[in-house]
This record gives structure tokens, sequence and C-alpha cells, in this order.
């Protein structure tokens, strides 16, 4: 994988109601996602409730997503751990099993400094051959990286790929990576966060989506409308689509979960323990924007936006 652009869907883990992994569930993602034309898939993320599985069930995920994509799109996984050792094992393990790169976030440090996270990566890139994303979201894992930070490991560390903003305000930190980044070689930058700032970070140089919300088409609509220079298009489309976005990003996956479960995607909304299933009024409340954000359609098909 030479590159990360378009819209890459983050995909949840599916469990059965026991809490048993459901890999059936998880191949109708992978075959979905497959028939969007998108331009992969990460799985082992936050939405992936990576931290809740055990390594034996992380090589099941990993191999079962690789061999559903069958090489129609790679397969991006998340090797995240706060042990640089156990993240380079993470790595290793997705390389064999056929992934195409790895997402890897920072390790948290009790005293916070740039040339500890600096030699974390090239300690994890010398030890893999797998293309790296730079997953900067200080919302999960309490770190943040300056500007000057990722600039310096996108310019000295030749893995790296991709660098997903996900650090608040993400439009201003998108431009200036953007501007520091024109010179060198190429390293995308994709929008995070549900998409809760999608529009504006595309303005701002974005390339596009890595993001778990459940429904891509309309990320794809979007960046599709940006790319050919209909920006009222593409905001009408962030617009309208804005409040089910922000909804669905609020703290958890239970939400997320039980959208894939109405779309037909996946059979079980279960999210692992200790995190928190979808309540009763929230489940209400989220049936009453789907049906006015998609009146008289059917959600387990395709969303055909009109465009």
């Amino acid at each position: 994988m030479k590159t990360c652009e378009g819209v890459i869907p983050i995909v949840a883990t599916p469990f059965n109601d026991d809490e048993s992994l459901d890999l059936k569930s998880l191949a109708n993602l992978i075959r979905f996602y497959a028939k969007l034309g998108v331009e992969g898939v990460t799985i082992l993320g936050v939405l992936g409730e990576a931290s809740r599985l055990t390594d034996a069930e992380r090589e099941m995920v990993i191999d079962a997503a690789v061999q559903t994509a069958q090489g129609r799109l790679p397969v991006i996984v998340g090797v995240s751990h706060p042990g640089t050792e156990a993240t380079i094992e993470h790595c290793r393990v997705a390389e064999r099993l056929g992934a195409a790169a790895a997402m890897v976030a920072p390790s948290p440090q009790p005293v916070p400094r740039d040339q500890v996270v600096f030699d974390y990566y090239q300690r994890v890139a010398a030890k893999t051959n797998l293309p790296l994303v730079v997953q900067d979201h200080p919302a999960s894992t309490q770190v943040h990286m300056s500007v000057e930070l990722l600039l310096r490991l996108a310019k000295e560390i030749p893995a790296i790929i991709c660098i997903k903003a996900e650090a608040v305000p993400s439009p201003s930190k998108i431009a200036a990576l953007k501007q520091g980044l024109a010179a060198g070689r190429p390293v995308t930058i994709l929008t995070g966060l549900g998409a809760l700032y999608g529009l504006f970070d595309l303005e701002c140089g974005s390339d596009g989506f890595n993001t778990g919300f459940a429904f891509p088409e309309v990320l794809q609509a979007i960046l599709g409308a940006h790319k050919e220079g209909k920006g009222d298009v593409a905001r009408e489309l962030f617009t309208r689509h804005l409040p089910l976005i922000v909804f669905e990003q609020q703290p958890g996956v239970a939400i997320r979960k039980e959208i894939l479960r109405l779309r037909g995607l996946i059979a079980s909304n279960r999210v692992r323990h200790p995190g928190a299933p979808i309540d009763p009024a929230t489940a209400g409340q989220l049936k009453r924007l789907l049906d006015a954000t998609f009146p008289s359609t059917d959600l387990t098909k395709p969303l055909n936006l009109g465009l």
C-alpha cells in the first residue's frame, strides 16, 4: 500500500450476544465496504474495540478480514500498544497475516517528551515492512503531538505514508501539516472523528476520510463533490447529514453498532464489557433521526444520494 486517500472506513468488531467474536458479520461488513468501492478498510481501531480483544482474537479478526477482502481492497490493521515491543509484535503478526499497512498511535508517557514519541515510531518502522499510518488522536491516547513533531516523523521515517488527523481543532492543524509537507515526499492526511469536522477538514487539505461513520456512501459523495469543485454540493450534503454525524459521534461505539445492525450488516449490536450497550431512549432517538434523515429508504442497501 503506497498511499492512503479517499474513504477508508474503520470497521467495527462484531460480537454475538454472548460477546464471542462474530466473524460472519465481520465478513459481511468487509464485503459491503468492497461493494461501495472504498479505498480500503481499517480494523482493530477504537471502533474495533481492539483493547477488549485477546491476542488470539486479534489474529482471528485480521485473518478473517484479509481473507474476505481477497485483495479487492487493502486492510489496514491497528497495532497500537503502550509498549514498544508489543506494538512491534502486533505489526509482525499483521504483516504475516497479509495486512497492507499498520495504524499506530503514540504511547502515553508519565512525562511527555517528543523524542520518546519519535523513537517509538522509529523503532516500530525499523522492525516491519508495513507502511505506517500515524494516528493523532489525543482524546484516546492522552498524547499531544505538535505539528513540528508530526512533520519530523513524516520527513525522517519513510515508512510513514499517512497521518490520521484527529486532534482538535483539526482544520487548522491539517492546513499547517499540508503546508509543511508540500515540498517533501507524499504523505497524505485523512480525517477521523466520525467526520464531525469533515467539510472543514477537506477545505483545509484533507485527502479523505478514515473513520467509522456508518454511512460511508455519504462521505464518498461529500469527497467526490469537493474534488470536482462543487463546494455548494459538498456543503449541502454535509449539512444535511450533520445531525446524524453529531449524534453518532457520542462517546462509545454503541450507537454506531446499532446503526450497523439496522443496516443489516451485523447480527448483534453487542458491545463487549465493560463497554455500555445502547439504552432504549437513545435507540428511540436514533430511529427517529434515521427516519428523518433517510425517509422511505431501505438502509440495508447502498444509499443513492441522487447526485
